[in-house]
C-alpha cells in the first residue's frame, strides 16, 4: 500500500489519460457506425426514389408511344394531312385521350346514354361547358382505316340541320372515338313506344319528323359531294331536340357510294327488323336499302307499333306484313294508332301509309327513290300547313260574316221600325 501510495503522480495521470482516450475512441467508433447507417438509409431512399421516377418516366414514355401507335394505325396522319389542306372553322377537331376521359369522368357508367351492336355512347362535358355525345366503337377491321377516315372527312363537311353534327374524333385509343353534338330529347323510338316517359306525338309532329328524315336521306343520296348510304336507318337512330326537330345519327356503318355507279358488295350489316330483304339475300348495298328502312319507320309513325313485336297477336308480329294485308283489305283505319286519326287528317295518314307500302316493296327496283319520297312528304306537309291556315282563315271569315249578318239583321230591324213609324204617322 505504501508502494502504491508513493507511486509517481505521472503514472497515475498517465493511466487516466489512457482511459480518457480509450473512451473517446469508443465514442468515435460508435458515431462512425451511426453515420454509416444513416448514409446507407439516405442512399437507399435516393435509389428507391430514382427507381420510381425512372419507372414512372418509362411508363409515361410507353403510354405516349402507344398513343402514337394507335394514332397512326387509325389514320391520324392521313386525317391531319386533309385538315391542313382544308382549314376551316367548320372542320372537325382532333381530341386527345385525356380530354375525353376528363369529359366523361373516365367513362363512368353513369355517363352512358346508349348501347348498341356497334358500341357505347357516353355523355360528356368539355372544358368550355359544351355537352357532347362520345361514341366508343367496338373493335373494327383495321383494313377499313382509309375508308373510315374518308367517311369522317365527308361527315365533317355535312352541314344539314337534320343531321347530328360531328364535332371531332379521337384516334389515340385502340378504336377511334367520335364526338357528336348532344341532342337532348331522346330518340324517336322512345317517343313512339315509351309514351310514359315522353309526351305524346300528334300526327302533325309525326309528319314533320318523317319529312325531315326523308330530306336528310335524299340529301345524302343525291346532293352530298360523295353520296352516302346510311345503312342503319331506324327509329332508335333518329334523335329529337327540344323543338322535336329530327336529327339523323349513327353513321358508324354508313358507306360511301362509288362515283362510277358500281354496286357495293359488303358484309350484311344493319338491324334485322329494318333490313332490306334484297340486300340481305345478295349482300349488294344500294341507296334503296335506306328507302326500305325508312318505310318501316313510316309504318311505326302511322301505327305506333314496333317493327317486330312478339307480345301481341301472331298476325301483328311483323309490322310490314300486318299493314300491307290491312291495306289490301281496305282496313287502314284499324292499323292507325288509336286516338291519332281525325276527320281532318285521316286522308293524309292514308297517303303516308301508301307511301310506306311503296318503300317496303321486296324488289328494290319497284321502290321510289328518297328524293321522290321526300318530295311527296313535303307536299303533304305543305298541304297540312295550308289546311291549318285555311281553317284559321275560315274561322276568321266565319266570325266576320257572323258579325256582318248580325249587323245586317240590326239594320233591317231598324229600317222596319222606321217604316212602321212612318206608317203610323208618327
Amino acid at each position: 500500500m505504501a508502494f502504491v501510495r508513493y507511486l509517481p503522480r505521472s503514472c497515475f495521470f498517465g493511466r487516466k489519460k489512457k482511459e480518457f482516450f480509450l473512451s473517446l475512441d469508443k465514442r468515435s467508433r460508435g458515431n462512425n457506425v451511426l453515420g454509416t447507417e444513416e448514409g446507407t438509409c439516405v442512399g437507399l431512399a435516393v435509389l428507391v426514389i430514382g427507381s420510381i421516377w425512372l419507372y414512372l418516366g418509362y411508363k409515361k414514355w410507353k403510354f405516349i408511344q402507344q398513343k402514337e401507335k394507335f394514332f397512326k394505325k387509325n389514320g391520324g396522319l392521313m386525317l391531319q394531312q386533309h385538315l391542313s389542306r382544308w382549314q376551316s372553322p367548320d372542320m372537325l377537331k382532333i381530341f386527345t385521350q385525356e380530354e375525353l376521359e376528363k369529359a366523361t369522368n373516365k367513362y363512368d357508367e353513369s355517363t352512358v346514354v346508349g348501347k348498341g351492336g356497334y358500341g357505347t355512347v357516353y355523355k360528356g362535358v368539355l372544358d368550355d361547358g359544351l355537352a357532347v355525345a362520345i361514341k366508343k366503337s367496338k373493335l373494327v377491321n383495321q383494313s377499313q382505316t382509309d375508308q373510315f377516315i374518308n367517311e369522317v372527312i365527308v361527315l365533317s363537311q355535312i352541314n344539314h340541320r337534320n343531321v347530328v353534327k360531328l364535332i371531332g374524333c379521337c384516334l389515340e385509343t385502340k378504336v377511334p372515338l367520335l364526338v357528336y353534338e348532344f341532342v337532348t330529347n331522346g330518340t324517336l323510338f322512345e317517343h313512339i313506344h315509351r309514351k310514359t316517359n315522353h309526351a305524346y306525338l300528334p300526327w302533325e309532329a309525326r309528319l314533320k319528323i318523317a319529312s325531315e328524315i326523308a330530306s336528310v336521306l335524299s340529301y345524302l343520296h343525291s346532293s352530298a359531294s360523295t353520296p352516302i348510304i346510311h345503312r342503319d336507318i331506324k327509329s332508335n337512330n333518329i334523335l329529337l331536340d327540344q323543338n322535336y326537330t329530327a336529327k339523323v345519327s349513327d353513321f358508324g356503318t354508313s358507306k360511301l357510294v362509288p362515283l362510277d355507279g358500281t354496286q357495293i358488295s359488303t358484309m350484311v350489316q344493319g338491324t334485322i327488323r329494318y333490313l332490306d330483304p334484297e340486300y340481305f339475300l345478295t349482300s349488294e348495298l344500294m341507296e334503296k336499302s335506306d328507302v326500305y328502312s325508312f318505310g318501316i319507320v313510316l309504318l311505326e309513325l302511322v301505327t305506333g307499333k314496333k317493327a317486330v313485336c312478339f307480345d301481341g297477336p301472331e298476325e301483328e308480329r311483323n309490322l310490314a306484313m300486318y299493314v300491307l294485308y290491312a291495306m289490301e283489305e281496305d282496313r287502314v283505319e284499324e292499323v292507325v294508332e288509336k286516338g291519332m286519326a281525325t276527320e281532318g287528317n285521316f286522308e293524309q295518314i292514308k297517303e303516308v301509309a301508301k307511301l310506306a307500302r311503296e318503300c317496303v316493296r321486296v324488289k328494290r327496283a319497284e321502290r321510289p327513290t328518297m328524293k321522290e319520297v321526300a318530295m311527296e312528304l313535303e307536299g303533304l306537309k305543305q298541304m297540312q300547313v295550308e289546311n291549318c291556315s285555311w281553317d284559321r282563315s275560315n274561322l276568321f271569315d266565319g266570325a266576320l260574316n257572323s258579325s256582318q249578318h248580325v249587323s245586317n239583321d240590326t239594320d233591317e230591324s231598324m229600317k222596319a221600325e222606321e217604316l212602321t213609324l212612318v206608317e203610323d204617322g208618327r
